[in-house]
């Protein structure tokens, strides 16, 4: 009997042990921790999601049940820890031998988990016990107190810039529309402070996205907007701009294309999506090179200087491309991002798109 009381309580004290970890490295870490416990935690829900995600006909309607996923997530995990924590020491005490029954030992573990303090301790270790789990439950509710605020200031970050793209993207973003209206409104050399301002959101959510896992799954407050759609933009207008329009060549640019598609690949990471991090040029990418030229007549109409050589733009451009083209269909896959062109049109949904998502995305091939 006494050695089952000592594996009862070794097994109490490691379930506790690895209840705290699991939750530093969710809440507390800065940096990309895959674990475990939280890891089960989202995929059981999003396996509980993907029943009436079936039963959605529409973008809006799945778009609506993602909105939730992320924020109830985040709910559950606090009091998932705070179960865990029960029950680890709920068999420790008693494994002490302090308490008669495992009634008992529930009853004692549940009061000093909720600092209720109606069970005294019996004796040093058993207040020690007591104490050491009081003192838990109460870090955990307060980690999650300060973790909000950081999780909801990430998130406005991100989403301001993913706004006031749609002023120079419009809505689904494009690249074409982007070199259209800075060649319209501002002149295609302001595109540099473009690329500085979104160089620095690349970084931002390298750091943010891969610490802060949850944020990957937190939608737009508009439903036709999305982080990933707006990566994809972004990166595709620098490799268009950098590959095809016949402008000066800007360092910039090619410093934004390396921060978005190494912040999309540790993203990537984080989620065990494959991809291959040394692509050679001439690796197939998503884009035909039918939708390339017809993007370069669009550009051309519209009066877009454009480089002459057509097969080494093609060439250049798919160079760019194969970096980040499958970690970019990837994401967007796993967060069932809105429609958009050269990005959400072309992966694998969970869901196919309206018959409008797919007439939306011939009108913009033609």
């Amino acid at each position: 009997m006494e050695l089952a009381r000592i594996v009862v309580f070794l097994f109490g004290a490691a379930l506790a042990i690895r209840t705290i970890y699991s939750a530093i490295q969710t809440f507390v870490l800065p940096r990309a921790a895959n674990d475990a416990i939280s890891g089960l935690v989202f995929r059981g829900l999003r396996s509980a999601f993907n029943l009436p995600l079936r039963k959605a006909h529409t973008y809006q309607q799945r778009d609506r049940l993602m909105a939730l996923y992320a924020p109830i997530g985040l709910l559950l995990l606090p009091p998932v820890f705070l179960i865990l924590l029960f029950i680890s020491f709920a068999l420790m005490y008693w494994a002490v031998g302090q308490v008669g029954s495992w009634t008992q030992a529930f009853k004692v573990s549940g009061s000093s988990l909720l600092t209720l303090g109606y069970q005294a301790p019996a004796d040093l270790i058993d207040g020690l016990l007591m104490f050491t789990e009081a003192a838990l439950g109460l870090i955990l509710v307060a980690v999650l107190i300060a973790y909000l605020p950081t999780i909801y200031g990430a998130f406005q970050r991100r989403e301001q810039a993913v706004t006031m793209l749609e002023v120079r993207a419009g809505s689904p973003p494009s690249a074409i529309e982007m070199i259209l209206r800075y060649h319209r409104i501002h002149g295609l050399d302001r595109l540099t402070d473009l690329w500085t301002e979104w160089e620095r959101w690349f970084a931002d959510i390298e750091e943010s996205h891969t610490s802060l896992a949850a944020l990957v799954f937190f939608r737009s407050p508009q439903s036709d907007h999305s982080w990933v759609t707006a990566a994809g933009a972004v990166l595709d207008t620098a490799a268009l701009i950098r590959s095809t329009v016949a402008v000066p060549h800007a360092a910039q640019a090619d410093l934004c294309l390396r921060a978005g598609y190494l912040a999309l690949r540790r993203i990537a990471d984080f989620f065990k999506i494959s991809y291959n991090p040394q692509p050679q040029p001439t690796d197939p990418i998503s884009i035909g090179r039918a939708e390339f030229e017809a993007a370069c007549d669009e550009l051309l109409r519209n009066g877009v200087p454009l480089k002459p050589d057509r097969d080494q733009a093609w060439r250049d451009f798919a160079g760019w491309r194969v970096n980040y083209d499958t970690v970019l269909l990837a994401l967007a896959a796993i967060t069932m991002a809105p429609y958009a062109p050269w990005s959400s049109d072309r992966s694998i949904l969970p869901a196919r798109r309206t018959k409008n998502q797919r007439a939306s995305s011939q009108s913009q091939m033609k």
